[in-house]
């Protein structure tokens, strides 16, 4: 399918703020200069900015992160957490940026209500994405905070047309907005959803990024905002306090997992996010005959399905944290190393035979940089709490923690961090990078990343990656798949050996959201999925 045949009937109401025409977002871009893939095509211009003024990919990250926080508010912003993965061609280095969030020193251990875990002041946890992007900038960019913020600014003061994505999700959570203080800001009057094309503006939330303009990232923390927030957590019997801001969630940086998959060297974010997952159905699909891969076959869906599930049940049954304590394993039961893939494998031949919001972007630019980025407030309007003063929704990681196994390395307690299922994702073939890819969807991060890596070592072009019709297999064994887009014996097979199949709408929003950047014939392809509201361009030559 090309470029121009993925409109949707959605966005036949989606105007320009300038001349009110349509807006199809464009999901190829190509360029000499650099590239930024976001999921919305105003961040994405906020990154082509930076590096059309001389910026470099971290700078064009980092501007195109905080744009996300103001165009995109149901899955990202200050009040969030950042995990950054980041290939920087004069260091030599490949590292990644931990920026965990963690819960607040007087966080009750195994007593707060499921309801509490979810929505409102007590489901949040000490937001890290300020302290993340700051510390990127400061460490590894060119341009000052204040650069940039500056188009997210204009963003939140500007306004800009609301998409159909925004208005079906604020639709489908209005119950919840209307319940809670941050429907002051997304609902129309507190009551109903803007519409389609409506223009919303976010003054407070302008006011805001200002201050962090001008005061610096520590004002959020040990200031002005940083009181702001204390006094609206004690006002609505929150759990964050102003000793908890005061030491702030300045990212670590950590060593990438590593591993082959074809001609790539594919590296990708650890404990406490997912790339373990990829590394080990990646090392699990190497295992298979490249003819037996195919994920638009029947029988490549199947062990596609089969794959993605185990290496979920693995995640889920080795939690590894490597802030709490060193977990040594053989080297067989690592489930990253090849020699553990090469049992499984076998087991799973057997079977065959036998019968998560989210934002991610990606950025290289021309001096052979790479930054896969990927931040959240959580689920779809986070907590759906906000301080009247500030203007952006609180996080509600306190929902992605262990509850019950007080043995586990993700246990709710005092200064713990969170699951993550992010993933950002840069690979090599030669020395240099060749591209970064990731998505949001919560545990379908992984299977989207790996269906995009998949068709594009069978030769599939960047967009027909992206845009190929994906399934992903739950830990339980629900196949949910985009089935009208597939062959009618794929989910046919699926349930003759056993797995449940949901069918999912043809370009579904709960499959995820990959944003691509690669180099090809001396210059750079992006590609942005056109399941949101993203964009992929350069700057110009």
């Amino acid at each position: 399918m090309s470029a121009r045949q993925t409109r949707s009937p959605l966005y036949e109401d989606l105007l320009d703020p300038g001349d009110r025409r349509v807006v199809y977002p464009q999901r190829v871009g190509v360029a000499a200069k650099g590239m930024v893939s976001t999921q919305h095509y105003l961040a994405t211009e906020a990154g082509v900015a930076m590096l059309a003024s001389g910026g470099n990919a971290v700078d064009a990250a980092v501007a195109a992160a905080f744009a996300l926080g103001v165009v995109e508010p149901a899955a990202s912003g200050l009040g969030g957490q950042t995990m950054m993965l980041l290939s920087l061609d004069e260091a030599g280095r490949k590292f990644c940026l931990d920026g965990a969030t963690r819960a607040p020193h007087r966080t009750p251990p195994g007593e707060l209500e499921r309801a509490e875990q979810l929505r409102g002041h007590r489901a949040t946890t000490v937001p890290s994405t300020p302290a993340v992007l700051a510390y990127a900038l400061k460490h590894y960019g060119t341009k000052s905070l204040a650069e940039a913020l500056e188009p997210a600014i204009g963003l939140a003061e500007r306004g800009y047309r609301v998409s159909p994505l925004q208005h079906h999700l604020t639709r489908r959570e209005l119950k919840h907005l209307r319940l809670f203080s941050g429907g002051h800001f997304f609902l129309k009057a507190g009551k109903t959803p803007y519409p389609i094309g409506a223009r919303f503006q976010q003054p407070v939330l302008a006011a805001t990024l200002r201050r962090l303009a001008e005061a610096g990232v520590e004002d959020f923390y040990r200031g002005e905002i940083a009181a702001k927030i204390h006094a609206d957590m004690v006002h609505n019997d929150g759990l964050i306090r102003d000793d908890d801001l005061a030491q702030i969630p300045w990212p670590t940086e950590r060593r990438p997992l590593a591993t082959h998959f074809g001609p790539s060297r594919v590296f990708t974010f650890g404990p406490p996010g997912a790339g373990r997952t990829l590394i080990e159905a990646i090392n699990l699909l190497s295992q298979f005959p490249e003819a037996q891969r195919d994920p638009d076959s029947p029988r490549g869906a199947l062990l596609l399905a089969h794959v993605i599930r185990k290496a979920n049940l693995d995640r889920a049954d080795r939690p590894e944290d490597p802030a709490l304590f060193a977990q040594e394993l053989e080297l067989g039961e690592d489930i990253t190393h090849l020699e553990y893939a090469k049992r499984v494998a076998k087991r799973i031949r057997t079977r065959i035979r036998s019968s998560g919001e989210t934002t991610h972007l990606s950025v290289m630019d021309a001096a052979g940089n790479a930054v896969g980025l990927t931040q959240s407030i959580e689920r779809v309007y986070g907590s759906f709490a906000a301080s009247p003063e500030l203007g952006f929704l609180y996080n509600n990681y306190m929902s992605a923690f262990e509850y019950q196994d007080i043995t586990h390395p993700y246990y709710l307690r005092p200064n713990a961090v969170p699951w993550a299922s992010v993933a950002p994702t840069i690979v090599f073939r030669g020395p240099q990078p060749w591209m970064t890819v990731g998505s949001p969807g919560s545990e379908r991060i992984v299977s989207a990343i790996l269906q995009v890596l998949l068709r594009l070592e069978r030769g599939a072009t960047p967009f027909d990656a992206v845009e190929a019709p994906r399934l992903h297999c739950s830990v339980k064994g629900k196949v949910s798949l985009e089935g009208t887009r597939m062959r009618d014996d794929i989910p046919r097979l699926l349930r003759r050996h056993g797995f449940e199949v949901e069918m999912r709408d043809p370009y579904s929003f709960y499959l995820g959201c990959v944003q691509l950047v690669l180099r090809e014939d001396g210059g750079f392809v992006g590609v942005a999925d056109p399941r949101r509201d993203g964009s992929a361009a350069g700057p110009p030559d």
